[in-house]
């Protein structure tokens, strides 16, 4: 017989994927953010100290504005998921033999028959937090877990932010010019890469790709960002 504890079973994974998402967004940013300040200063052959300068602020202006989207998005998500608790609560108190109906009629779907059918649900709706929990999950696929704590949250995804958006600043303190913005690049790029690859073997998805997606990424924002200095520099408006 199936275990109808199956849909439980899911939860610590969701919460994993909350931290990991905040990490992935956070560092992601973070790296792409000072590395396409990096390169777009650099393009215009302005000195070290005013790249570390410009990537500085810009990073802690970036990790603050991510960290308050970021609280504001999950306590949203939060209060969404929370208004369709309530209300499924309500219907479990006040529309109980419906109630029953849709969690017989989501085991018979699954294969379950007779008497079979009874017990299981008959054992899920004789426990309330159960019945529930299985409405939630299985009915409409919601965990509140699956959305994190905004706090937290907001906190991961600063934090986060940070050490990424650190990387590709950290040869502008010993170098200077093209070196150090090869340096940076290729820092990111590797970094970004084993994170990529990191988030795909945790989402069961292919390795390679998503280590090439995030290095991808960040490479075509130092291109960018160059490009973007270099030809300000050389239409002379920005005085160097």
């Amino acid at each position: 017989m199936k275990d109808i504890s199956e849909p439980r079973h899911l939860e610590p994974h969701l919460k994993e994927s909350s931290a990991m998402r905040d990490f992935v967004f956070g560092f992601g940013d973070g790296i792409n953010t000072s590395l396409g300040i990096a390169a777009g200063v650099g393009g215009a052959d302005i000195s070290s100290n005013i790249i570390v300068l410009a990537a500085l602020v810009g990073m802690f202006t970036g990790a603050k504005a991510m960290a308050v989207q970021n609280y504001l998005a999950v306590k949203t998500q939060r209060q969404l998921l929370t208004s369709e608790i309530k209300r499924e609560k309500w219907e479990i108190e006040n529309k109980p033999d419906d109630e029953r109906q849709e969690i017989a009629d989501i085991y018979k779907a699954k294969g379950f028959s007779g008497k079979d059918l009874e017990m299981i649900v008959n054992k899920i709706t004789s426990d309330k937090k159960v019945w529930l929990d299985t409405m939630l999950t299985e009915e409409l696929n919601l965990n509140l877990e699956i959305a994190g704590s905004p706090i937290k949250s907001a906190l991961r995804m600063f934090v986060s932010f940070l050490i990424g958006g650190m990387l590709p600043i950290l040869p502008f303190f010993f170098s200077s010019g093209l070196s150090a913005l090869f340096i940076a690049i290729g820092i990111s790029v590797s970094t970004s890469f084993t994170v990529g690859v990191i988030k795909s073997k945790m989402a069961n998805t292919n390795r390679l790709a998503g280590g090439l997606e995030m290095a991808g990424l960040g490479t075509g924002i130092a291109l960018l960002g160059y490009g973007i200095g270099s030809e300000l520099a050389n239409l002379g408006i920005i005085n160097i």
